[in-house]
């Protein structure tokens, strides 16, 4: 049974750092990818940042770009997306997601930003940011 599990949110105020952890049980972790999404309240789920489990390469969306860095520990199974210079903007549940085996989307064009391409989820963990 494939396990994401997210630890790390928390309330900061607007420019401070956060960083969240997600690991992987059940799962073949090195050989897709994992990627960080994110909801606002009201607001679609959003992939924020994906890492190629294999060769590490990571990509960014736009608005968090320069800002976050999502990283890993394959000897633990578990990735992690730092968040530093937060906004307002970011406050939202952040939760990991998983592709089927060998069926991480296209890193070019928005594939691995929508939420349908992943079937293995975590719970969330709740990031809120004041101004």
């Amino acid at each position: 049974q494939v396990q994401l599990v997210e630890s790390g949110g928390g309330s900061v105020q607007a420019g401070g750092s956060l960083k969240l952890s997600c690991t992987v049980s059940g799962y073949s972790y090195g050989r897709d990818c994992m990627v960080w999404f994110r909801q606002a309240p009201g607001k679609e789920r959003e992939g924020v940042a994906i890492i190629q489990t294999g060769t590490g390469n990571p990509y960014y969306a736009d608005s968090v770009k320069g800002r976050f860095t999502i990283s890993q520990d394959t000897t633990k199974n578990t990735a992690f997306l730092h968040m530093n210079s937060l906004k307002a903007e970011d406050t939202a549940m952040y939760y990991c997601a998983a592709p089927a085996v060998n069926s991480c989307p296209p890193i070019l064009g928005r594939a691995w930003t929508r939420p349908g391409s992943f079937p293995y989820w975590g719970q969330g963990t709740q990031v809120t940011v004041s101004s």
